[in-house]
């Protein structure tokens, strides 16, 4: 071969293998994760307590002496932490501190990665939003409850949470999501409403989409979480924690009841998974919203989707979409968040989308300090995630809240 039909034979190949390769990083599964992933993660949660905002460290060390906030938090913005502590006792019994790295309890904040595992499954063809409940369990008792009445509160179901303490037996021995979706079949309670007439928010709804992931995958929640949801966003501080498979629960946090007089021990209820059983970290949680704004768990349709409220709007702002709580305002402004109330913790975890803002509270003391953040939504330009800032009513704690 000459040196004239080498050469362009040499650029078509370095043209194709090129292409190729660009092809293929085009193509990728977003939730394969690269050594530069790792790198990249690292930045986002790499903090400089010398370099923290004097503002918000003010306002937290208020929040602590004033109103008795006992917790883990965090604010980022565009990929840079402004601030974070640890701040109070882990466990108040043995005098454990917090570390910035221990994992929580994230009670209802788990309903928004439950929320994402079933639109992945949507994705995959393996689950439709109009899919019955009885698809999955036939011996479900309640007629014409679908996949979405499930993820919008809208199912009219009772809390199983309240139903089951009064006929599961054995208290020692701790309910799976199957064990309470035969205790409906057996017992059928009554529904507090029709499904589709009203948004009534109880952790049925996501106990049953918990079970749902596990009947359509074949795989345990923790299982399908893992390899799905954390690995792929770098989450290495997250897990699910369900008391059928652990007698006791391996974090050092422990959650306390409005004062340090008790702790709240884990019971049979702390076996049922999907509307929480998360446990994780603030920084994890910084990692969760990188990955969700990158793609790496869910395509932007479905996000959009999420991210739509499916209910009356509270106080003109606030509603409810797929797992996710949210605040609409005027052009378009979107802040999706949840919150978090369970056996001793209490939390809310804020997504201001526009303005890359990711507002983290993890509390193991549950006393309201966290109706207390208004000035710190002011600070930093964020919408007063509090619905009683606003007129009309609904906006109690426990009128629809955790």
């Amino acid at each position: 071969m000459t040196y004239r039909t080498f050469f362009p034979v040499a650029v078509l190949a370095t043209f194709l293998i090129s292409a190729c390769s660009h092809a293929n990083k085009k193509h990728q599964d977003p939730k394969i994760r690269t050594v530069n992933d790792d790198k990249t993660d690292s930045l986002l949660i790499s903090y400089d307590p010398a370099k923290g905002d004097k503002w918000i460290a003010n306002f937290v060390d208020n929040l602590h002496r004033k109103f008795g906030f006992n917790g883990n938090m965090l604010v980022a913005k565009d990929g840079k932490i402004l601030y974070e502590k640890a701040i109070g006792w882990a466990d108040y019994l043995h005098r454990d501190s917090l570390k910035i790295n221990s994992e929580f309890e994230l009670a209802s904040i788990t309903k928004t990665f439950t929320g994402v595992a079933i639109m992945q499954l949507v994705e995959q063809g393996k689950i439709k939003l109009t899919d019955n409940v009885k698809k999955f369990y036939p011996n479900f008792p309640y007629e014409d409850i679908t996949v979405k009445l499930l993820l919008t509160h809208r199912s009219g179901m009772m809390n199983y949470v309240y139903f089951s303490d009064g006929v599961w037996k054995d208290k020692k021995k701790p309910m799976s999501n199957v064990d309470v979706m035969n205790l409906i079949a057996q017992y059928k309670p009554n529904r507090y409403a029709k499904p589709d007439t009203r948004f009534h928010y109880n952790n049925s709804n996501f106990m049953v989409l918990g079970a749902i992931i596990e009947k359509v995958t074949g795989k345990t929640y923790a299982e399908y979480m893992m390899e799905n949801v954390f690995k792929p966003a770098g989450m290495k501080h997250t897990h699910v924690y369900s008391t059928t498979a652990y007698s006791k629960i391996p974090v050092d946090v422990v959650g306390h009841d409005r004062t340090w007089k008790y702790s709240v021990v884990q019971n049979f209820l702390d076996g049922p998974v999907g509307d929480k059983g998360i446990y994780s970290t603030v920084h994890d949680l910084v990692l969760y919203d990188n990955a969700l704004k990158k793609g790496r768990l869910l395509k932007q349709a479905s996000l959009d989707s999420a991210y739509t409220g499916h209910n009356k709007a509270i106080n003109g702002h606030f509603n409810y979409g797929y797992g996710w709580r949210m605040y609409d305002g005027e052009n378009g402004r979107k802040v999706v968040y949840h919150t978090g109330w369970w056996h001793g913790f209490r939390h809310i975890y804020v997504r201001d989308i526009q303005k890359n803002i990711v507002i983290i509270f993890l509390g193991n003391l549950t006393n309201g300090s966290l109706m207390h953040l208004d000035d710190l939504y002011k600070h930093l330009g964020v919408p007063v995630i509090r619905k009683g800032a606003y007129t009309g009513t609904g906006s109690m704690p426990g009128s629809d809240e955790d």
